[in-house]
């Protein structure tokens, strides 16, 4: 079966007539228009092929037999028809990314099923960003891999992180921050975090990072190293003593050389803040610092967030 998009965006086009958002502009301003979604199936429009509706969209049968599953448009998440292995999807990605995990984790999509963006629109900065993120979503990696994401406070690293694993069928979690049940601003924090994650991701809650890292064989999120590393300093009494905290760092960095998990884990870059004011504060940041160069050694991706975007560092 031969898919072919000649438009892919939204019914308004891209960008959007009258809009003056930077992703609409951005476009303009270079000339660049993508027309609305149109689709063909072996040389035939998608439009003309038999179709049964489904919540959210269309299964079609193209003309050689193959079955497709189509979005009806920006924000909707077509069902599969109950035990339906596709041989192409085309879904609304720029909006709804996580539909194509729950698909894969239904079984509905496969390693051989074309994947497709359509209905594209002004919810992507470019079409460049979507070209990026969709090398995570049309064919995700398999372990062992390992991405360490860099970011100050509140830079979107965490965002990144879960966009990177959103297309993956099933994803573990490791939330690596103690519980604080007397503190409602890190639970509200904790349940933000919770819930833009997909229903089907299993959370656990741990500081035994090395021995999540050595039984994990599927994809992790960690999040984070560097509220891990202040349970373990808390726990080695080594704010005032660092060294006390070493074994615990050499054990990490040797389960995550030695993980046979596709693993995306979040770090505090924290070399661009100024200087803490107290021995425990230097000490942390010297250790996470030195921690960050470790695991950045042993990683296939290493990437700084600032700001939300997303800068490889190799």
């Amino acid at each position: 079966m031969n898919i072919e998009l000649r438009g892919l965006a939204a019914r308004d086009g891209w960008p959007a007539p009258g809009c003056r958002c930077a992703s609409c502009n951005r476009l303009r301003s270079s000339g660049v228009r993508h027309e609305p979604t149109l689709a063909f199936a072996d040389g035939v429009p998608l439009d003309d092929c038999p179709r049964v509706e489904v919540p959210g969209g269309w299964e079609v049968s193209a003309p050689g037999g193959g079955r497709v599953l189509v979005a009806s448009g920006p924000g909707a998440c077509p069902e599969p028809v109950g035990g339906a292995v596709y041989d192409a999807v085309l879904l609304d990605l720029a909006g709804s990314p996580e539909h194509l995990g729950r698909l894969r984790h239904l079984g509905a999509v496969t390693a051989a099923t074309e994947v497709f963006a359509v209905h594209v629109d002004h919810r992507v900065p470019s079409l460049e960003e979507l070209e990026r993120r969709m090398g995570y979503w049309r064919r995700p990696a398999e372990g062992p891999h390992r991405t360490l994401l860099l970011g100050g406070s509140r830079s979107g690293k965490s965002a990144e992180a879960e966009r990177r694993l959103l297309a993956h069928p099933s994803v573990t979690y490791l939330a690596t921050s103690e519980p604080r049940p007397d503190d409602a601003e890190w639970r509200a924090r904790v349940e933000a975090h919770r819930g833009r994650r997909p229903s089907w991701w299993r959370t656990v809650e741990t500081t035994d990072l090395a021995g999540a890292l050595a039984t994990e064989a599927g994809a992790v999120l960690v999040d984070g190293i560097g509220t891990w590393l202040a349970a373990v300093m808390g726990a080695a009494d080594a704010w005032e003593n660092p060294g006390a905290a070493l074994p615990r760092v050499e054990e990490l960095v040797d389960a995550w050389r030695s993980t046979s998990a596709l693993v995306v884990a979040v770090s505090d870059e924290v070399g661009l803040s100024l200087v803490p004011t107290t021995p425990s504060g230097r000490a942390f940041r010297d250790l996470l610092g030195h921690l960050n160069q470790r695991l950045a050694a042993e990683s296939e991706e290493t990437a700084l967030v600032v700001a939300g975007r997303v800068m490889e560092l190799g």
